[in-house]
């Protein structure tokens, strides 16, 4: 008998303690991560059709899903080998080797969502391509059946019973309403990602949402969004040697309370990103109030090897190189493009409803009041589908014309380029708070406020930023920075030259500053060079300027006009040329309009003529 390092019977109990799953087991511990919902079904499915090449996807849904949804599309299909193999574990068509893993230009790749969604439910597969028609049905992992079935080219997916033998995972979704509006998200996604694939979403039976498929991204948006964010929106295209970036901006206008209508696609794939969200914010910044949230569709093109997408198994986390260098992309050209395009609210008096009467919405005519008593009349002709080129015209006015020709950012238009305010003749003014000016639209209201702090925060930042007014520290700032940040002061300095702070190395780990800008002597200097220094190490350079932008800020808000002053002609006069010479005229640092306009159209309609 041989001989044992250890007992014979703790040598076989240690054999017996790991053990190979079964893959029905591991397909379930997948689906786990990959099926975490219906939503995560059909987000599998219509990248599988997408990767097959189909221009039409059709998705159906019954309570919310989870009861039954099936997923269509006219792709190249499958034969019956390949209909079979594509429910084993890790089988794909998408890659080949772990070289293919880095230039990965395909929504799926991992070889996970079949399997996964077949192990926790009933799952029916028809499939044809153009030769060979096949049916595959698996109820939860198991294959019951595989036969021919008469069929047209493409791919058929139905999912039925969804977690019904895991119900720790059923309990825990939520009503049907909430899971179908879920799916229906998801599904725009796709449309505002490839406006060249026809989408339709039926659920329970009823058409809930539905593509062209001709191309056009602003009538998918005025499919997802509505008119006013589809009218509104504006082209850009602006790119870099790595980094080409194609889409529309919707004007800050119209705000949302979440960002949940900021999307940012990459390569095509549907990506929570969170750091470029934060850039398209900073690009706004100027442009809306704190803590509302723009709408925007911006799909940005790079080589598959700046993009790592096998960082989870759903694949909404991904890892760009270079990520730095594409917010400072978003951030700069989001707030040029916005710049150049940006005109003063106009203010509706009659779109809101009032206690006698009801305002119907015409969708080709505008807004058509309804008097009491008079009978509302409906139109009955069909809605037409949004096409840009057939929206109904509108009166050019002469201070909009040199805007049409920067609604896109591109390289031959000009970037930077100042924009002019309409032509005011200064009135009066109102409760010694706004001043009221005739221009060709109608009646311009101006909030003398904003409007100073506008005029003082451009003129003290051009001052502090071409030559800066520097204070000597009467005792030197001293920071404890730690060894790593004392060893790349020279790389520091480099960072936060526009905040013209220099650092000096003292000792192994502490850095002193002898001198700050004149701007910081109404903070408190070593919290806020503390703060710079941990946004350094955690390589937020964008803050930086944020920093500078809110200290002179507050300092034009300081020294500017405020409510309740009464002013003279002159000085309302002052005030409005003073506006014009600003680079951005219409908002505030802290992104309030600094005037509205009332049209004259709207006035004449409130006096009912």
């Amino acid at each position: 008998m041989p001989e044992f390092p250890f007992p014979l019977v703790v040598y076989f109990l240690y054999m017996g303690r790991i053990q190979q799953l079964d893959a029905q087991t591991a397909n379930m511990i997948a689906a786990g991560e990959v099926v975490e919902r219906p939503m995560g079904v059909v987000k599998e499915l219509v990248e599988n059709a997408i990767d097959a090449g189909a221009d039409r996807i059709t998705v159906a849904v019954e309570d919310g899903g989870i009861s039954r949804l099936t997923v269509s599309d006219n792709g190249c299909g499958m034969d019956s080998t390949d209909a079979v193999n594509a429910f084993l574990r890790h089988a794909t068509s998408k890659i080949r080797s772990s070289d293919d893993l880095w230039d990965i230009g395909t929504l799926g790749f991992r070889g996970e969502a079949l399997p996964s969604i077949a192990s926790v439910s009933k799952l029916t597969l028809i499939t044809s391509d153009g030769n060979d028609n096949t049916k595959v049905v698996i109820e939860y992992g198991k294959t019951v059946s595989v036969s021919s079935w008469p069929c047209n080219q493409g791919t058929e997916i139905t999912v039925e019973n969804l977690f019904y033998r895991t119900p720790a995972r059923l309990k825990h979704l939520r009503s049907s309403a909430y899971e179908n509006s879920l799916v229906q998200d998801v599904i725009m996604k796709f449309a505002l990602s490839h406006p060249e694939i026809a989408f339709l979403f039926v659920s329970s039976g009823k058409e809930a949402f539905r593509t062209s498929g001709n191309g056009n991204l602003q009538e998918v948006i005025y499919q997802c969004w509505g008119r006013e964010p589809a009218e509104q929106a504006i082209p850009v295209s602006f790119s870099d040697y790595d980094y080409q970036v194609d889409g529309y901006l919707v004007k800050p206008s119209i705000t949302r309370a979440s960002r949940n209508f900021m999307h940012i696609f990459l390569n095509g794939r549907m990506v929570k990103t969170y750091r470029l969200y934060q850039a398209v914010l900073d690009g706004y910044e100027d442009f809306i109030v704190k803590g509302r949230k723009p709408l925007c569709v911006l799909n940005i093109k790079m080589d598959p090897h700046l993009l790592d997408v096998n960082v989870h198994p759903s694949k909404w986390e991904v890892r760009i190189s270079k990520e730095n260098q594409l917010e400072y992309l978003l951030r700069d050209n989001i707030h040029d493009a916005l710049k150049n395009t940006m005109l003063a609210p106009n203010i509706h008096p009659s779109s809101k409803e009032r206690l006698y009467e009801q305002i119907p919405l015409d969708t080709n005519l505008g807004y058509v009041p309804a008097f009491a008593g008079e009978k509302k009349v409906q139109k009955a002709e069909p809605e037409e589908p949004f096409i840009p080129d057939l929206l109904p015209e509108k009166k050019p006015k002469r201070s909009e014309e040199p805007l049409e020709e920067t609604q896109g950012i591109s390289e031959e238009a000009p970037v930077g380029r100042k924009e002019r305010l309409p032509q005011m003749t200064v009135i009066g003014q109102l409760h010694d708070k706004f001043i009221l000016c005739a221009c060709e639209e109608g009646l311009a209201v101006i909030d003398q406020h904003a409007a100073q702090e506008r005029v003082h925060y451009e003129q003290f930042r051009s001052q502090l930023n071409v030559n800066p007014i520097m204070m000597d520290c009467l005792v030197p700032i001293t920071l404890a920075a730690g060894d790593d940040l004392v060893r790349r002061v020279d790389e520091l300095n480099e960072a936060v030259k526009d905040l013209h702070i220099t650092f000096e190395a003292f000792g192994h780990d502490t850095l002193l500053v002898r001198s700050v800008p004149s701007w910081m002597k109404d903070i408190e200097e070593e919290p806020f060079l503390q703060d710079v220094l941990d946004n350094f190490r955690n390589e937020r350079k964008s803050s930086y300027a944020k920093m500078e932008k809110k200290k002179i800020a507050t300092m034009a808000c300081h020294h500017s006009i405020r409510f309740n002053r009464p002013l003279t002609m002159d000085e309302m006069r002052e005030v409005v040329r003073q506006l014009d010479d600003c680079d951005n005229p219409y908002h505030c640092p802290h992104g309030r309009p600094t005037f509205v306009i009332l049209s004259e159209k709207e006035l004449a309609r409130e006096f009912l003529r």
